[in-house]
């Protein structure tokens, strides 16, 4: 039964059009749910609480182990495979607000010297673009109009980052993709982010990158919302956790907001 339950759920997931990296995730967590029990209908909430009691899990990762269960579970007895949806009483997981790290200068430069050309252009679209590692993979040579970049985001949203021109000038030349690999053609977001974390120091990934390019960006206009579009994010709320506020923006809003001295 989980064969063919999990064979069934796949096709519905490629059918909704999420993410390739959505659908590896949503599988991956349903396989260790079908090590729980021989059957889906064996599955209970009990066991299913087991699995975001264990130790050493961080949050992040119980809210997505959280969201799959409710997927897979609930698709499942809206099919008529379950008689009850035994994931409907989990508890919601709270994640809390993260604080944006951008990676300093000195990190990106010790970078771009050690990598190699391919890898060269992954940090510059990742540090001076926003480009999340998903999407650094799946450029395409006909993604690129001059000095601007269409880039397809998560769930398939649409937007366009102008180039800098040192950026447009790392890109490798060529017809296709640009980081050609054996994932539907490119690379995939996996093994960019390994080659990008392999040419940064310790402790800096790609990701830190990103917040390194909303920080920056940011700092120019101050326009959140401009940073939102470029980052391809739903909610500035979001963005305002990539984004470190300049050194001297607190300093400069208490004196703007201090008292009137009379001439």
């Amino acid at each position: 039964m989980w064969r063919d339950a999990l064979d069934a759920y796949l096709l519905f997931l490629l059918a909704s059009g999420v993410s390739p990296g959505t659908v590896r995730l949503r599988m991956h967590h349903a396989r260790r749910f079908a090590r729980l029990a021989k059957s889906p209908s064996q599955i209970t909430t009990e066991q299913l609480l087991g699995v975001l009691a264990r130790d050493g899990l961080a949050p992040e990762s119980r809210k997505a182990i959280r969201s799959s269960a409710r997927k897979l579970f609930g698709w499942m007895f809206e099919e008529g495979l379950l008689e009850a949806d035994p994931a409907a009483r989990l508890p919601k997981i709270r994640v809390p607000a993260g604080v944006p790290r951008p990676a300093p200068e000195e990190v990106i430069a010790r970078g771009l010297l050690l990598a190699d050309e391919r890898s060269k252009a992954m940090l510059m679209l990742a540090a001076y673009a926003g480009l999340r590692c998903c999407e650094i993979a799946k450029v395409h040579a006909g993604d690129i109009d001059g000095q601007l970049l269409h880039v397809v985001g998560k769930g398939g949203k649409q937007r366009s980052v102008p180039l800098h021109p040192m950026v447009a000038a790392s890109l490798p030349a060529t017809a296709g993709y640009l980081f050609p690999g054996q994932d539907n053609g490119h690379l995939s977001p996996l093994y960019v982010c390994k080659l990008i974390g392999r040419a940064l120091p310790d402790g800096w990934t790609a990701h830190k990158l990103r917040h390194r390019f909303a920080t920056a960006a940011y700092a120019v206009e101050r326009d959140l919302f401009a940073v939102q579009q470029l980052l391809g994010h739903s909610t500035p709320v979001i963005t305002a956790r990539y984004t470190q506020l300049p050194a001297d923006a607190l300093h400069r809003a208490v004196l703007g907001a201090g008292p009137v001295v009379a001439a």
